[in-house]
């Protein structure tokens, strides 16, 4: 991936394409943080506990297909699917707990390093807190036009599935997708 800022260094005559552009999904992951978060109780900011629930909220903003096909499953009627369609907005691999992008080891550092968000580890449970910055950050965001199907979309997947854990997320695309996730051998595209 390539910074925005560094795009002029990238060779010429060579296709450049959004999902190749590190701002791109961080900007995507700090909605998710903003919009899908629950509001921190000491630190007042908004915070998400688990990479796998971070993943599987990421996996349906992303494939909006599926997204719909499991709200239709769970037959619930009253999410807007007016902004939620189109094909898939960058694609994931399987990986060893479900739907994966290896570009969050690149990302999740990206947003720490520009004290957007700040991550935290206790034992093997990592949680991801916006930082102050951060938070302002993804309500420009979300106040900006370009990004107002994004945040709908977040805001649906939140509707829906902001209150599970991530292994109940993880457990729900098993069963779900069985054909299209579960079966993949480990790092296939899904």
């Amino acid at each position: 991936m390539i910074s925005f800022k560094n795009i002029s260094q990238y060779p010429a005559g060579t296709t450049l394409v959004s999902d190749d552009i590190i701002e791109f999904h961080a900007s995507r992951l700090l909605l998710i943080l903003k919009l899908c978060g629950q509001k921190d109780r000491i630190r007042k900011v908004y915070k998400i506990t688990g990479l796998t629930k971070l993943a599987k909220l990421d996996f349906f903003v992303r494939y909006p297909e599926f997204f719909r096909r499991l709200v239709r499953k769970m037959d619930i009627r009253n999410v807007d699917f007016l902004d939620h369609s189109g094909g898939i907005e960058s694609r994931m691999i399987r990986f060893h707990y479900g739907p994966w992008d290896q570009r969050y080891y690149q990302l999740l550092p990206f947003l720490e390093a520009r004290d957007l968000i700040s991550v935290e580890k206790d034992r093997s449970t990592f949680t991801f807190f916006l930082t102050e910055n951060g938070g302002e950050v993804a309500q420009s965001l979300q106040n900006d036009i370009d990004f107002n199907t994004l945040s709908n979309n977040i805001k649906n997947v939140n509707l829906i599935l902001g209150k599970m854990t991530g292994s109940q997320l993880k457990n729900l695309v098993y069963e779900m997708f069985e054909y299209e996730v579960t079966s993949l051998s480990m790092g296939k595209l899904i």
